[in-house]
């Protein structure tokens, strides 16, 4: 199995960190399956015109293949002016409708405030059905107090990310 993370943001390093964390659980609890990182900040990419993804070259080639070639996904991104990021929606638009039928999709979001959990169910949940992912029924949100120094102090949080994970895992494997 493909399971690709995608880090949505051009920008800051909490989203990367909650990312790395639980690829690397997942790479060392399921070396079976294929664990990818794709974080948007390391790469050149298109901006969406229209184009059929596959008519895209580099970067934007690179991801777009890749995120259709997943099993299962895992969305990670930090939470701006209330909203997901602009590079985040642009991947999205890269993308066919049906780009994530048949994926499981989890989700990781950072924001400095509980407040903005919000976005996650008015924004980023509705696009992601829209392109017919299979959404865990659970997302991981992380604030502010959940860091320091630039790690996850949380243990609360660092379970739910493992638990995430797995559930990612068990659920594909039940679709495929």
């Amino acid at each position: 199995m493909k399971i690709v993370g995608l880090v949505g943001a051009v920008i800051g390093t909490k989203t990367l960190t909650a990312m790395e964390r639980t690829l690397t659980m997942l790479e060392n609890e399921y070396p079976q399956h294929e664990v990818t990182l794709i974080d948007i900040s390391e790469y050149k990419v298109a901006y969406s015109d229209g184009r059929h993804y596959q008519e895209y070259t580099g970067d934007t080639l690179y991801i777009t293949e890749t995120l259709m070639a997943a099993d299962a996904l895992i969305v990670g991104t930090p939470t701006f002016q209330a909203s997901i990021p602009g590079a985040l929606k642009n991947i999205f638009d890269l993308l066919p409708i049906d780009a994530l039928k048949h994926k499981t999709v989890g989700i990781i979001v950072t924001a400095g405030t509980q407040k903005h959990f919000l976005m996650v169910e008015q924004q980023l949940k509705p696009i992601l059905s829209y392109m017919k992912a299979n959404l865990l029924p659970s997302y991981v949100f992380l604030e502010e107090a959940d860091y320091q120094n630039k790690a996850i102090i949380n243990l609360a949080v660092l379970n739910r990310l493992d638990e995430m994970g797995h559930q990612l895992v068990q659920t594909a494997e039940e679709k495929a």
